[in-house]
């Protein structure tokens, strides 16, 4: 089955207030073809979960600027003063959550798991409105599981069947993301034929993956 859709039929499958994934650590491994269009779209309020708030003019910053974020979930906004001053004035609503604690709720999500038991926070404002479980005299923060309606993610390669290989630090939150979300869009840099894969290197399998775009976004027939 081919996979790949032209970048209008991508951002059609995404709607105003949909929850979405953005794969990239400080913008590596973000598909900026993506978010690009997102930003020339009509789509708006959405609430968007990244490592971080990338820069102002890349990555999920693009769609900070233009106003399509109500929400933010990410782990930091250091790197986009925009962000903060976003948040500072009540105009985009941020939610930090720990890097490690971020990236085990959406493995959580994506393996079907009701949450996760991390120490991480206890005693700081970070477990404020949470639950304690008191595990073998240790106490730790419960953690809810993390999905979404769409996840754009990057990849370096692909096949016409979605399987994705990830180049080095570009890897980061993409993999897990393709397991959160009812609706996965990914970017590939690369694409080969199917077969032409080593199935030894494959990081996510193609039954993860619903569209794939390249850069000049063609519509495969």
């Amino acid at each position: 089955m081919n996979k790949y859709i032209d970048i209008a039929q991508a951002i059609s499958f995404i709607k105003s207030g949909d929850v979405v994934l953005v794969g990239g650590f400080m913008t590596c491994g973000t598909p900026e073809v993506i978010i690009d269009a997102l930003v020339n779209s009509e789509v708006n309020n959405l609430t968007i979960i990244c490592n971080d708030a990338g820069y102002e003019a890349q990555g999920v910053g693009k769609l900070i600027q233009a106003g399509k974020v109500k929400k933010l979930i990410a782990s930091h906004i250091g790197l986009n003063p925009l962000a903060g001053k976003k948040m500072n004035e009540a105009d985009l609503d941020v939610e930090l959550v720990p890097q490690g604690t971020l990236a085990e709720r959406i493995r959580a999500g994506g393996v079907g798991l009701g949450g996760i038991l991390t120490p991480t926070g206890v005693g700081t404002i970070v477990e404020e409105g949470k639950k304690i479980i008191t595990v073998e005299g240790v106490d730790y923060l419960l953690e809810t599981p993390i999905k979404a309606d769409v996840a754009l993610v990057y990849a370096d390669t692909c096949d016409a069947i979605g399987n994705l290989v990830y180049s080095k630090t570009t890897r980061n939150f993409n993999p897990i993301m393709c397991m959160a979300a009812e609706k996965v869009i990914v970017f590939s840099k690369k694409h080969v034929d199917r077969g032409q894969m080593d199935p030894e290197v494959i990081v996510t399998p193609h039954i993860f993956v619903d569209h794939i775009i390249e850069e000049d976004a063609p519509c495969h027939q």
